[in-house]
């Protein structure tokens, strides 16, 4: 199925109104699970970012939803983190006592984007997050040069980059207008590597044009390519419509949410190649289409899979089989 293709112009003329935000609050926050690479379920801070929207306008992306128009005003972000923490009841300088050892900074651009994350704002930062044994943010591979190293200088704990393969099918990847090509995201990923940089990927499942079958193969493969340049870790993202552009696309029958069970057989794909962590994203789970009457069981079944980082019995439903 031939895809429109859509400029940044296009793909910004399309999209709803933005959610309203505030420089001096993180849009979200929270305390989550999450196994780390030695197989331990650890407590995890993210903060969701208020910060500059992303340069690079991703045709299916929608975090530019909480994001500002302008560049993120200097103190702003140390502000959010110190808000969010003290929310939460995290003590900087005493993360043990919260049980916490790992802080997601995510900031719906990229945090070595000057207009998103000041370089000022970079030893504020690192004082507030200097108790925590991982920092992991957000970052265009693009963008992953001589900064992140200064950055990481600074940092008392390891710093994970958390950078978007999306895909490695030929024809979807230069669609999708996220500006990489595969070549660049592996000397991207190398270099961070060989600078001790821990990395994770982002991964869609089931991006438009593809049918249920190819959407689990082509999210497969590109799990293999990604631990093959040498990432530790794979997020598996399933593409959701509401930025606009893949309302679109939906109305027009180039794109369908995938199916829970198409989520099942890629986070078992992942587990059974036991080169890395590898976590199915279930926000908007309610998009995912699937049998009503087990949609409960494999949802707590991927969630448990996440959190374990090992196979789960599989669930069997006599309405669906």
């Amino acid at each position: 199925m031939d895809l429109p293709v859509f400029n940044s112009g296009q793909i910004v003329a399309q999209r709803p109104a933005k959610n309203q935000v505030r420089s001096d609050r993180p849009y979200a926050w929270m305390i989550e699970p999450e196994c780390d690479s030695h197989g331990v379920l650890q407590q995890v801070v993210t903060v969701f970012l208020t910060g500059s929207e992303c340069a690079f306008h991703c045709t299916m992306c929608d975090l530019w939803k909480n994001t500002l128009d302008a560049p993120t005003p200097v103190g702003a972000i140390p502000e959010q983190i110190a808000f969010a923490l003290s929310d939460l009841g995290v003590d900087p300088k005493d993360t043990c006592s919260a049980g916490v050892n790992s802080i997601k900074l995510y900031n719906s651009s990229n945090f070595f984007d000057k207009r998103s994350v000041p370089r000022e704002d970079w030893a504020a930062i690192c004082e507030l997050v200097e108790d925590f044994e991982t920092v992991v943010i957000e970052n265009h591979p693009a963008l992953s040069g001589d900064a992140v190293f200064e950055f990481q200088a600074k940092l008392a704990g390891q710093l994970e980059v958390a950078m978007g393969l999306e895909t490695i099918h030929p024809r979807v990847l230069p669609w999708l207008n996220k500006q990489m090509t595969l070549r660049q995201y592996r000397d991207a990923v190398e270099r961070l590597v060989e600078w001790n940089v821990c990395v994770r990927t982002f991964i869609l499942v089931k991006p438009p044009s593809l049918n249920e079958a190819e959407g689990v193969e082509w999210a497969i493969r590109s799990m293999e390519y990604a631990f093959d340049c040498g990432v530790e870790c794979c997020s598996m993202v399933p593409v959701r419509a509401g930025n606009g552009t893949m309302d679109q696309l939906k109305a027009n029958g180039f794109f369908e949410p995938p199916r829970i069970t198409s989520l099942e057989r890629v986070l078992e794909a992942g587990l059974q190649m036991g080169r890395g962590r590898v976590f199915m994203d279930l926000w908007d789970h309610e998009l995912f289409g699937g049998c009503d009457s087990c949609r409960g069981q494999r949802l707590q079944r991927i969630a448990k899979m996440n959190q374990t980082q090992q196979f789960e019995q599989e669930v069997w439903c006599d309405a669906c089989r």
